[in-house]
């Protein structure tokens, strides 16, 4: 390794170890506030919709599918997604709900 190298990864004279904690502090805090805060606040309402689902409601799951929740137990839903056909899905596999088209 060049010695000049060395030189720029050594603190200076007079610098404490703790400045160089500062630049990767403040960068933890940007990627604490750009990346993680914010999935953690859609991963909140997620929860709160999945939470407030009822009878009635039309959701769209993960995999696309669209239905009509007919009904809930605890950790699944049953859609009917025809006449006559209803699926048993979990209920973390709801993305949202179904908004009717605009027109």
């Amino acid at each position: 390794m060049d010695i000049r190298l060395l030189a720029l990864m050594a603190p200076a004279e007079g610098q404490s170890g703790w400045a160089g904690l500062i630049p990767l502090a403040m960068m933890l805090g940007v990627f604490y506030f750009l990346l993680i805060a914010p999935m953690r606040r859609r991963q909140r309402q997620q929860q709160e919709m999945i939470g407030a689902l009822k009878t009635g409601d039309r959701v769209v799951t993960s995999g696309g599918i669209y239905g009509t929740i007919v009904s809930i137990k605890e950790d699944r839903l049953t859609l009917r997604i025809a006449d006559q056909v209803k699926i048993e899905v979990a209920k973390a596999s709801v993305s949202g709900l179904d908004q009717p088209p605009k027109e």
